[in-house]
């Protein structure tokens, strides 16, 4: 028996396992990824019943609940998807700071922000939770620093911009490769990132500066401008991450990665960032450091269940199987 607790942050589920998870040893959140990558360990099994179908989907997102790296933190996170084990979340982060909130594991203000402080796999970040009369109302994302790598890289017949927001992405205008940022264009899309991301594997410009285990293009940002207004730099995206996976919102670390990229541009309007089903979040750089930019990134997550979940023994389908 599993349990979880499922939301959604712009349109993105984020499962966040309750009950039943498996052993998750390690020294560190990032060394924990690194064993829980283990193919045909429990820890793999598991996220392969959670996501697949027929209890998930080939975009199927959550998280594992570790202990934090150190004092400070309130609790660390090992996310999963489809393929395995990803090394940033931010949509996570936010529904991790409304779960954290409204199930008390934080002591929280009714009026005003309370921060959730997270280890994960690409470092120490936080939930800024704001509340009204006790009802969360937004979340800021406060992520680590994030940087550009590098600038027009041949990839696929295109040129990308390299920048790591916890994770490295390669961000390109959807025109460049001939499309939009819209569904109907959102098969070419899935299959235009692969081959950018075939073409970029190995490469050393998607090498993180200070860990190889966070090291290559881990999603393929496409990107639409907008019209502009309200003091923001307007755009829509859509990040295909993983193998093919696509992020219904607006992608949290993507967006970091993005305002790395915008910072270094000379923008320094906030930039309000819409997903490809119109959700929105809105993002500013908090500071600059040696590191890279700090971002905030603010969103909100909603509870859409709780589940528990079963293997039947017998069941010939077992973990389950995806179609994509």
């Amino acid at each position: 028996m599993i349990t979880t607790v499922d939301y959604h942050t712009g349109g993105e589920p984020f499962r966040i396992v309750t009950g039943g998870a498996p052993d998750l040893p390690g020294d560190s959140v990032l060394d924990r990824r690194a064993r829980a990558s283990a193919p045909g360990g429990e820890a793999d099994r598991v996220r392969r019943l959670l996501c697949h179908e027929p209890r998930g989907h080939a975009d199927m997102y959550g998280c594992f609940l570790v202990p934090p790296d150190g004092p400070g933190a309130h609790l660390g996170a090992l996310f999963w998807h489809k393929d395995g084990f990803s090394t940033a979340c931010g949509h996570g982060t936010i529904a991790l700071g409304v779960h954290a909130v409204r199930e008390g594991l934080v002591e929280a203000v009714a009026d005003g922000d309370t921060d959730v402080v997270v280890d994960v796999p690409s470092g120490r970040v936080t939930a800024r939770v704001r509340s009204a009369g006790g009802r969360v109302e937004a979340v800021t994302f406060v992520n680590v620093p994030s940087y550009v790598i590098a600038r027009a890289v041949p990839a696929a017949g295109a040129e990308v911009d390299l920048a790591y927001g916890g994770a490295v992405y390669a961000c390109l205008p959807a025109r460049a490769v001939g499309l939009a940022v819209r569904p109907e264009h959102l098969t070419d899309l899935i299959a235009t990132a692969r081959r950018i991301k075939a073409a970029l594997a190995g490469h050393p410009a998607t090498r993180h500066r200070g860990d190889e285990r966070l090291s290559g293009v881990y999603g393929v940002i496409f990107y639409d401008e907008l019209p502009g207004g309200d003091g923001h730099v307007h755009q829509r995206n859509v990040t295909v991450f993983a193998d093919g996976e696509v992020d219904r919102s607006p992608c949290g670390s993507g967006t970091a990665a993005r305002l790395a990229l915008l910072h270094d541009e000379g923008v320094r309007e906030p930039l309000a960032h819409h997903g490809i089903v119109g959700s929105a979040f809105r993002a500013r750089v908090a500071g600059v450091t040696g590191e890279g930019v700090v971002p905030e990134i603010e969103g909100m997550a909603y509870r859409t269940g709780r589940h528990a979940f079963e293997l039947d023994p017998a069941d010939p389908i077992g973990t389950g199987f995806t179609l994509r």
